[in-house]
């Protein structure tokens, strides 16, 4: 007889675990770090990724996320302490640019700070919207608003979070712009500063002429565009000329040289000597350079500042001066170059003054046609063009002074220890560590950290003006650590006073902020209390694990690998895993800028955070997931093992087996045995970080075991008569109780459920399940017993009769050694096939070769 526990519903469901269990989690601190009586070895800690609070999670974060998460409660079941922090990347552009078209506004750093100030409106599609429509309000006005704004998305990216499960210490949270975050960022700069690692420097910066800010090489993003060559001839001293192709001729102004490789027989006696442009006449040297390609265009080009980086590189290389053309809003400046002094030069740049490139582009052609120095028509093209990755517009590149950090582009020792730290790591998959070189290699040039823009974190520099008022660059006050978070802007340095500011003999505040990478570069030190918990931070550091995207290599956790380097001395981490991308069915990389994207809350509230969970868990770290919302495939089949393994747990509840039962029958051994082996193998998958295979070797056993065994044994444990009942009820829940900690860390909401009703603890906090050390059974018995019950519900089948079909006789054939296996579970097979008389016969393959199916009585009226 079976008695099903009292606390177990009726009809288990999925509706509703989510926030029940939230809140009893909360409530008992569940997840709450306990950081007394910890040692470092102890503690798994990581390095969570603070997702970007400007707008709302996408179907990727849930992806990602999940697959830190099922690590995160693996571990903790292993009995690791874990430090399992959030944070929110809430400071830069992204969320300059969703406050401006939320609430209608744009910064003007020139205006005052208003008092309560009221936006125009609350509520905006967050789509580009024009600057002449939004209102122009303070600096300040608007740092407040996009601190009103992420806070709030910041609550719905938790909720979001507590209802897929994830199980972080909401008590241990960051923000990327807080005073606490500003303090570590500024301190941190302050201490490149100090060691030579924070410079400024006037120099060729890529520019994104609508944000008007700097981009550094990591925020780039090539894209096909079209455009046209054009071929122009420039003027030698014997009366001949050079021909050039280019896609720029606006520039032309802006040219400095030609320049061809060294080896180029066509331009050897050009070299050294000099050529006059078209239009505007003005002599330029001819160079050599090995980065000049014979085999594109005429082998020629022309050398402009700056037309794009290799223009930048030749222009450094070979010591040329600089004919600036390209204003910060990507306009022609009014002004003429240097050694345009002609007055035929002034003349034809007057035509170019105040327009855009594309206008200027226009007008320099027409008069290249007029003046006949272009050859033919432009000629079609596509090729790639740089742009800002949330820009809309090509980048120029213009001087400017900006910040740098060194990271090892110009520094061969620095560059071979980023490379060694990164060799030194464990990456999920390994194969990604290649990327990380590849990118550590390709450097061209120092870490780009200043920005013109406005919610970041303050540069904490000063600097003395002169007698004339003017900036001494080279003599920046650097804040104290005293003084810190620190804003320039509004902050006065030691030893002046406000009334100094931008005058003769006193200071200007720098009013650049860091790029935001330059914050998220520090999460290990803004979660883990670097400089300010010595405790926490000697228990977390190194972290055991930073968990991110593949697209963000080259960024965060190449940034992040960058500073621990420069401030700790070696990696910040033990392990990378690297998620792949979510694509759309046609494969196509989910992202905000391609429209395709999906938003996670309906998909949990539709079919279950835990059906979710077992989606995303089901794909490996670096490989891409394909995701159609019209037919989630994976997410339904998650759904229905979660509902199977509360109906399972229902079930086998309802036996009742003493603690100290042995179980003594040889398929339940198999079983067991079975088992075993799959604990093996998921928690070595889940100790390699594949979550992925330790979720399918689990899954198909627990469907094996539902489907077979359980069937299999059915009859003897309702049979209390039954010699061994007690051991199928036995086995029965000893397997229950592994399947569900295996699957827990997938299915947390289901697993917990069934768990409570017949423990009084968290399934979350309990012990991982641990293979026997011994051989407990022969694991062939279960798998010959599941092919024999296949093949009789097969033939039942056939005959059209109901699985419940009384049968005579039945004969199953197989090889000698299978046969003995079944002789084993005879007894079973028979009361679960409703077999009167079961035979075996020797063949090569099992088979069910005769079945006599009892006679169907006759229903009369």
């Amino acid at each position: 007889m079976s008695i099903t526990p009292a606390n177990v519903p009726d009809k288990p469901a999925l509706e509703g675990l989510e926030a029940l269990w939230d809140t009893k989690w909360e409530e008992s601190c569940l997840y709450r770090f306990r950081k007394d009586g910890q040692t470092r070895g102890s503690v798994y800690s990581i390095d969570t990724p603070p997702p970007t609070a400007s707008g709302s999670l996408h179907i990727g974060h849930v992806f990602s996320y999940t697959h830190t998460d099922v690590i995160a409660r693996f571990q903790r079941m292993r009995g690791k302490e874990v430090f399992y922090p959030a944070g929110w990347d809430d400071n830069g552009l992204p969320t300059e640019r969703r406050v401006q078209n939320y609430y209608g506004v744009r910064c003007d750093p020139t205006l005052p700070y208003v008092e309560n100030f009221v936006p125009p409106f609350e509520g905006g599609d967050n789509k580009s919207s024009k600057a002449a429509d939004q209102l122009p309000i303070s600096r300040k006005n608007f740092i407040e608003l996009c601190e009103k704004l992420t806070v709030e998305d910041e609550k719905q990216f938790e909720d979001v979070w507590r209802q897929l499960g994830l199980s972080v210490d909401w008590t241990q949270t960051y923000r990327t712009i807080s005073d606490e975050t500003i303090t570590t960022s500024q301190l941190a700069f302050i201490n490149n500063h100090a060691r030579g690692e924070a410079y400024q420097a006037m120099a060729p910066t890529l520019w994104d002429v609508t944000f008007r800010t700097a981009v550094a090489q990591a925020e780039l993003e090539d894209k096909e565009m079209p455009g046209a060559y054009h071929r122009l001839t420039f003027h030698k001293p014997d009366g001949g000329h050079i021909e050039i192709m280019t896609s720029r001729p606006e520039l032309l102004p802006a040219c400095v040289a030609l320049v061809a490789h060294p080896d180029d027989e066509r331009y050897k006696p050009y070299f050294g000597k000099t050529v006059k442009t078209p239009v505007f006449g003005v002599e330029v040297p001819v160079l050599a350079h090995h980065l000049a390609q014979p085999d594109k265009g005429t082998g020629i080009a022309m050398i402009c500042t700056f037309g794009d980086v290799t223009d930048v590189i030749w222009w450094r290389e070979l010591n040329l001066m600089t004919r600036a053309v390209i204003g910060f809003d990507g306009r022609f400046v009014s002004d003429a170059p240097e050694g345009l002094e002609s007055p035929q030069a002034q003349a034809a740049y007057a035509e170019l003054a105040g327009k855009t490139a594309f206008s200027a582009k226009t007008a320099m052609v027409e008069m290249l046609k007029e003046s006949g120095e272009m050859l033919g028509e432009p000629e079609p093209i596509m090729h790639p063009v740089k742009f800002f990755e949330k820009g809309d517009k090509p980048l120029e590149i213009v001087s400017t002074r900006q910040w740098y950090l060194v990271n090892g582009a110009k520094d061969d020792e620095l560059k071979k220890k980023l490379i060694d730290l990164g060799q030194e790591m464990s990456w999920h998959p390994d194969f990604m560590r290649v990327r990380y070189e590849n990118w550590v290699n390709g450097l061209n040039g120092d870490w780009l950290v200043s920005r013109q823009r406005f919610f970041g974190v303050p540069i904490p520099v000063w600097y003395p003006l002169d007698g004339d008022g003017n900036p001494v660059f080279d003599e920046p006050i650097i804040a104290s650590r005293e003084q810190l978070p620190v804003d320039p802007s509004t902050d006065v340095p030691a030893g002046y006073t406000e009334a100094q500011r931008g005058i003769p003999g006193g200071f200007q505040g720098e009013v650049d902020v860091m790029d935001t990478w330059a914050t998220s570069s520090l999460t290990p030190q803004l979660a883990g209390g670097w400089e300010s918990d010595e405790d926490l931070w000697n228990l977390v550091f190194p972290f055991d694990l930073r968990p991110q995207g593949q697209d963000i290599i080259r960024t965060w956790l190449f940034s992040t690998m960058l500073r621990s380097a420069l401030q700790n001395g070696g990696k910040p981490w033990t392990n990378a895993a690297i998620s792949g991308f979510i694509v759309d069915p046609d494969r196509k990389k989910m992202s905000k800028s391609k429209g395709n994207v999906v938003t996670p809350a309906d998909m949990l509230d539709q079919h279950g955070s835990d059906a979710v969970r077992y989606w995303a868990a089901s794909s490996r770290l670096g490989t891409d997931a394909a995701f159609d919302p019209q037919d989630p495939t994976q997410i339904k089949i998650g759904r229905r093992l979660a509902i199977k393994l509360l109906n399972a747990s229902k079930f086998i509840l309802g036996f009742n087996a003493p603690a100290d039962t042995v179980v003594t029958n040889p398929l339940d051994l198999s079983m067991l045995e079975s088992l075993h082996e799959v604990v093996r193998e998921a928690t070595e998958a889940l100790e390699n970080y594949d979550h992925a295979k330790a979720l399918e070797v689990t899954e198909h056993f627990f469907w094996t075991f539902t489907d077979d065994y359980l069937e299999l044994v059915k009859e003897r444990a309702y049979n209390e008569e039954h010699p061994e009942q007690a051991s199928a009820a036995a086995a029965l829940n000893k397997a229950l109780t592994v399947f569900l900690r295996l699957l827990a860390p997938v299915l947390p909401f289901a697993a917990e459920e069934a768990w409570s009703w017949f423990h009084d603890d968290s399934i979350h906090r309990a012990s991982w399940p641990a293979p026997g050390d011994e051989k407990i059974g022969n694991p062939d018995i279960l798998k010959a017993a599941s092919e024999a019950l296949i093949g009789i519900r097969r033939a039942k089948t056939d005959a059209k009769a109901s699985q419940k079909t009384e049968v005579l006789t039945a004969t199953i054939a197989a090889p000698e050694a299978t046969i003995s296996l079944l002789e084993a579970a005879q007894g079973d097979l028979m009361a679960t096939g409703r077999i009167a008389e079961l035979n075996f016969t020797e063949a090569t393959e099992l088979s069910v070769t005769n079945i006599e199916l009892a006679p169907v009585p006759e229903v009369t009226e």
